[in-house]
């Protein structure tokens, strides 16, 4: 069943978004699991994060002209944000990688990276079908129970580290960075309970 047709443009701009985080994601991970060129790896996380910040803009910009909306206007800028937060926070890992210079692998914050191009992978397809809303709310659980899968790695990961890492620098520098991965598979779960709304207020 479709939603009722308003301005269609908003929905490309959110799947346009959500390929943006898609490429992210992908490079945070990249970036994880390689520990090596962290410059030139969080430059380009970061010039992805603008171009996310300039779709972001676009639709809130758009949103100010447009009389009819596809979906109510607070839901269009609720999910907008959530969506800008993710690349937020993406952006954040990597500059932490390079600003407390870590250079080792660690294979829990690898998993949580994979959690996250998860994420951003059904983020991706639930856009991609918001027009519609087909199988919108199937994906959006299947979001939440990726979040909960970052619970509980980040969860265990911490737990390690305390038990593991002898050096309190080195701990305190790990732990804000597993805080932030899972703070952007969080993030990913705000954009499904947005969809989730959009989808019921239309049903």
């Amino acid at each position: 069943m479709r939603l009722i047709p308003r301005e269609e443009r908003f929905f490309e701009l959110f799947v346009d978004l959500a390929a943006v985080i898609q490429s992210a994601s992908r490079a945070l991970l990249e970036m994880l699991d390689k520990m090596d060129d962290l410059d030139a790896r969080a430059t380009n996380i970061r010039d992805l994060e603008h171009r996310g910040d300039n779709l972001t803009h676009d639709i809130k910009t758009r949103l100010n002209k447009t009389f009819i909306t596809p979906f109510d206007r607070e839901d269009i800028h609720a999910l907008s944000s959530h969506m800008d937060d993710v690349l937020d926070n993406i952006e954040v890992a990597a500059n932490k990688i390079v600003l407390y210079k870590i250079v080792t692998r660690s294979p829990r914050a690898v998993e949580l990276g994979q959690i996250i191009v998860r994420c951003a992978d059904r983020m991706h397809t639930a856009v991609g079908e918001l027009e519609k809303g087909d199988h919108v709310v199937e994906h959006c659980i299947e979001l939440n129970r990726l979040e909960n899968d970052g619970d509980r790695v980040s969860r265990s990961a911490i737990a390690e580290l305390f038990e593991t890492e002898s050096d309190p620098i080195a701990l305190i520098k790990w732990k804000e960075l597993l805080e932030v991965l899972e703070g952007a598979i969080d993030r990913c779960e705000d954009v499904a309970n947005t969809l989730e709304t959009v989808v019921i207020k239309n049903a």
